[in-house]
């Protein structure tokens, strides 16, 4: 199973979804966390209610503390070896969970997914009684597409042409959005939704959505890449405004990546978003973000695109993440990164942010925290002396814990967008 022929060409066998899971002493155990806020502004909720079910019987009841956050907490799950291989029972438990806090609509989701050896982040967004035009209805998440029976992408050139009015494409500079706006179905069903998403949100959705966040962890990195690249040329080439629809992307699998709202997404996942939403697939001498399509790679076979299997595969048989990329889409490709994102007050400095560092760069920093520990409490009020001290890297690591980033007390890149990302949405909800 492990020959790279595989890796584009494996065969077909049926997969049986009804399988019974596991006796209980064969289930390993995987964990999830829930974030709760209230929907109309950047603050968390405090003592909201969550009771958690496998579908036949209420499971435990957890609280959110001050920063809208839970314990975290173990459930079972089938062997992780059931993610590693298509033709395998499915490889995750489901649970369901019913959200209650006062002065809000009581809200559900159903098919959280948990995988062995994971954590799994359910952030709920509560909306407040008083909007009586709102109403609430339950969330159901399905299978990914790696698992699940979904249409198979239309094929496309990979280089298109660009719109003759400027929008997205600001000084033949590949840009990264703070919104994506997608059409949840067809792009020519008018009846669909359209949800506002934060960039990096969409990018770990899709993942989520897709692929399993127990794969290795260059098969996971190719694959983001992957979904990155084709949300940019998306974004780049406006390829859907240029047609005179009022989105950016779809959640069809026909046309675009599955993209499920209010879904779970997973740590493993996430933390490698944060590390490279800015990077992208390139071809030389083209200004845009390749076109980087995709398919699972069992059900259908697609030359010269990815299989997401198959880099599963390579990964294994020890290829980097670029040499997975390559191995689809030719050895002339090469990774870029974005240099601008929109939406952020403050440019990046260049170097990350630790103790012993001062200047204007950790002055704006400290400024953006205290303006977020408003909102969010446990996050220690700073002196905004530009100079970073033992306060200043408490109040970091806070942040990243709560927003759950990795803990290490340094304003990376990630962190510095992250923070310049919840600044933004509190203050714009302060001036309201």
């Amino acid at each position: 199973m492990k020959n790279v022929d595989i890796a584009q060409n494996f065969e077909n066998k049926n997969m049986d979804k009804n399988i019974e899971i596991l006796q209980d002493e064969e289930k390993s155990i995987g964990y999830l966390a829930f974030g709760v806020f209230d929907i109309t502004i950047a603050k968390p909720l405090e003592g909201a209610q969550i009771v958690i079910s496998d579908g036949n019987k209420n499971l435990m009841t957890v609280f959110t503390d001050q920063s809208g956050k839970t314990p975290l907490i173990s459930l079972q799950t089938p062997p992780i070896e059931y993610s590693l291989e298509p033709d395998s029972p499915t490889p995750y438990s489901t649970y369901n969970a019913i959200i209650t806090a006062d002065g809000y609509e009581t809200e559900e989701i159903k098919g959280i997914q948990i995988y062995a050896n994971n954590e799994s982040i359910q952030d709920i967004n509560m909306k407040p009684l008083s909007l009586t035009n709102q109403t609430s209805e339950t969330i159901i998440i399905p299978p990914p597409t790696i698992y699940g029976d979904y249409p198979s992408k239309i094929p496309e050139a990979e280089e298109k042409d660009l719109p003759k009015e400027s929008g997205f494409v600001v000084l033949d500079k590949v840009v990264i959005p703070e919104f994506i706006v997608v059409h949840d179905g067809d792009p020519n069903d008018n009846t669909a939704p359209n949800y506002w998403v934060p960039y990096k949100d969409y990018i770990k959705n899709v993942a989520s959505s897709e692929i399993f966040s127990t794969w290795p962890d260059a098969a996971i990195r190719a694959n983001i890449l992957a979904i990155n690249s084709f949300t940019l040329n998306r974004v780049y080439t406006e390829w859907y405004r240029s047609r005179g629809k009022n989105f950016t992307i779809t959640n069809s699998t026909r046309f675009d990546q599955f993209f499920v709202y209010g879904r779970n997404i997973f740590e493993e996942i996430s933390i490698i978003v944060d590390e490279m939403f800015t990077t992208y697939v390139k071809r030389p001498n083209q200004r845009q973000p390749l076109l980087t399509q995709y398919c699972d790679g069992k059900r259908v076979n697609c030359p010269n695109w990815l299989s997401q299997w198959g880099s599963k595969y390579l990964a294994e048989e020890g290829y980097s993440t670029i040499q997975i990329l390559r191995y689809y889409y030719g050895n002339d490709i090469f990774l870029d990164n974005a240099q601008k994102v929109s939406g952020v007050p403050s440019s990046y400095p260049g170097f990350p942010l630790e103790l012993g560092s001062s200047g204007e760069d950790v002055r704006t920093i400290q400024n953006q925290l205290n303006s977020i520990s408003n909102n969010y409490p446990a996050i220690n009020k700073l002196r905004a002396d530009g100079i970073f001290g033992d306060q200043t890297r408490t109040a970091v690591l806070t942040f990243q814990q709560i927003f759950n980033m990795p803990q290490s007390g340094v304003v990376d890149f990630s962190t510095w967008y992250e923070i310049s990302k919840v600044f933004v949405a509190v203050e714009r909800i302060a001036e309201l």
